[in-house]
């Protein structure tokens, strides 16, 4: 059933669905100009299981990150309703609907996508949940998976920057076999939330050429051979062939139509056009209007993922990967990142801050990050004498070690709460300038440096950034980067734009150069980058292994009364 489209020259509008880490969001959006008519948030009830299995009161080993597929559910049952309800949009305008998601968020499902998590047979199986994109304890897994590859002269690796991440689809499910093998047998498909999503709303499985050149090692329309699977460990050699085989579809495309029951859970029209699933950075992109070769874009929240296009294919260390097409059709898309950003901003907050700063904010009628904020932009540029490094969730790029930590020096008795808080914005900067000269190093130019995301928000990041850079920093219009990226792949796929690039130039909107670099502090950031990099080489890449000894300590200790498998 497809219902009757709206009338030639009435106005059309899309939704655009962002599933991020602790909720989603939804936005309505006019398809002839990108005006964003309302926004609606769902929080996840679960937000991130880390420390115990719902349900069961079974403990969860340490760096694990699991979510609940209910939690995705409830995003179109409330979020979408909700932010259409808000929009006063007649639903019959409505012409399509597109979803984005946090990634590698990844779980194991039988055929028909139903999560082994929702059945009665595996819930009480850690293994059976759907693994969060901060799901890392499957370093060793990726350590192997890396190690192999070099040996074989495999030649995707190179296209992963030398290293595939624990993060990532294999690492994960390698883990999984090795763990938990009755719940390995069990999963029939190992689906990225990106595209199980996408099957919900459309009943029908599909998937996307970015979840699955990024996170899912598919290079020059193939995944890695059974050889080497099964080289890995011979349970695994037909992972590839039996759990993700299937034919891609490229952004923008059409996965398929709204189905009856999606209609209901969400108020939209039944028989719409559902996007290709899709990864909350790459998606920004459009909506940035960051689409052009040499436009980096920084999708700044509780991690930040770095994405630019190419014109041509070059092999970047340490970068996440390299897809054609994984952004934009007609360009190489490359992806780096940091694992932990707004994250790190939060843990002081929760650690760090006294009571009296608490009572201060709340008189001020201030939040703890403005509040902190203030007092840090007061300071001149190395006043604090700190350094700290940005690894408190492990290093996504360029080090991808996941067993890495976070490294704070030069505290004295006479240091301020505020004074670690700026040194720990300031290490997000040196984290991002250490990718920008990665990519540039490696032949990828950096022409113009983009951010979206909560953190844009944030006038003291944003000019340390640009300092820290020597280069000015744009900032993206919309406060809903990835869902109204969302909502222009959406508008592409119900046939109302030629195509992506078409459609950002349209819907996107970018506030160029809304900072700019300031010589002096540049200079003194120079000299203080300098240090970072001393401690990011003795830490992350020296001989000594002291962080990842300490981590073993750590979890050697806290692993007594936690087992990743079904039995207690």
């Amino acid at each position: 059933m497809t219902d009757t489209p709206p009338a030639p020259g009435t106005e059309t509008y899309v939704v655009g669905v962002d599933f991020g880490t602790l909720s989603g969001r939804a936005v309505v959006v006019r398809v002839s100009d990108g005006e964003e008519i309302a926004t609606a948030v769902h929080e996840y009830p679960h937000a991130v299981i880390e420390e115990q299995l719902p349900g069961t009161g079974r403990l969860l080993p340490p760096d694990w990150a699991l979510q609940h597929p209910g939690d995705w559910r409830d995003v179109l049952r409330t979020a979408v309703p909700a932010a259409l309800a808000a929009s006063g949009v007649d639903p019959a305008s409505v012409v399509g609907i597109a979803t984005d998601f946090t990634a590698c968020t990844v779980l194991p499902a039988l055929a028909d996508g139903t999560p082994l998590s929702e059945t009665p047979e595996w819930a009480a199986h850690p293994h059976a949940w759907p693994k969060l994109w901060k799901h890392h304890a499957a370093q060793g897994q990726a350590d192997r998976i890396n190690a192999l590859a070099h040996a074989r002269g495999e030649k995707w690796i190179h296209r992963y920057g030398g290293k595939i991440s624990a993060e990532w689809q294999y690492a994960k499910a390698l883990q999984v076999l090795e763990e938990d093998p009755q719940v390995y047998t069990a999963c029939e498909r190992w689906i990225e939330a990106a595209d199980w999503i996408v099957w919900q709303l459309t009943g029908t499985e599909t998937r996307n050429t970015c979840t699955a050149g990024y996170k899912g090692i598919h290079q020059d329309g193939h995944y890695p051979g059974e050889d080497y699977l099964a080289a890995l460990n011979p349970g695994f050699a037909d992972f590839a062939r039996t759990r993700l085989e299937h034919p891609l579809l490229p952004l923008g495309a059409r996965a398929g139509s709204l189905t009856a029951e999606a209609a209901a859970w969400t108020g939209l029209p039944q028989g719409i056009a559902v996007a290709a699933g899709n990864v909350d950075a790459h998606v920004a992109a459009p909506a940035a209007r960051a689409v052009e070769p040499g436009q980096l874009l920084a999708i700044m929240g509780t991690s930040t993922c770095h994405v630019v296009n190419g014109a041509t294919l070059a092999d970047v260390p340490g970068i996440c990967g390299v897809v054609d097409g994984g952004i934009i059709a007609g360009s190489y898309g490359y992806e780096a990142g940091q694992s932990a950003v707004g994250d790190i901003f939060a843990w002081w907050l929760r650690q760090g801050v006294p009571a009296h700063y608490q009572l201060e904010a709340d008189t001020t009628g201030e939040d703890l990050h403005q509040l902190l904020t203030r007092k840090a932009a007061s300071q001149p540029v190395g006043g604090h004498g700190l350094i700290a490094l940005d690894w408190m969730n492990g290093n996504r790029s360029t080090l991808v070690d996941h067993h890495l930590s976070g490294v704070i020096i030069g505290i004295t008795l006479t240091t301020r709460p505020e004074e670690i808080y700026r040194a720990l914005l300031e290490a997000t900067a040196y984290g991002t300038r250490t990718i920008v000269e990665a990519f540039e190093d490696g032949g990828v130019p950096v022409t113009e440096f983009v951010v979206t995301g909560g953190l844009k928000k944030n006038a003291l990041l944003m000019q340390i950034y640009a300092d820290v850079l020597r280069r000015p920093v744009s900032l993206a219009v919309s406060e809903q980067g990835p869902a109204l990226g969302s909502a222009i792949h959406a508008a592409v796929a119900a046939g109302a734009h030629p195509d992506v690039r078409a459609a950002s130039a349209a819907m996107g909107r970018v506030q160029r150069h809304a900072y700019l670099p300031d010589e002096a502090r540049a200079d003194a950031y120079d000299a203080l980058f300098a240090e970072y990099r001393l401690l990011h080489d003795h830490f992350g890449t020296g001989p000594d292994k002291q962080l990842h000894r300490l981590r073993a300590i750590r979890n050697t200790a806290l692993t007594a009364d936690a087992t990743p498998n079904s039995e207690v």
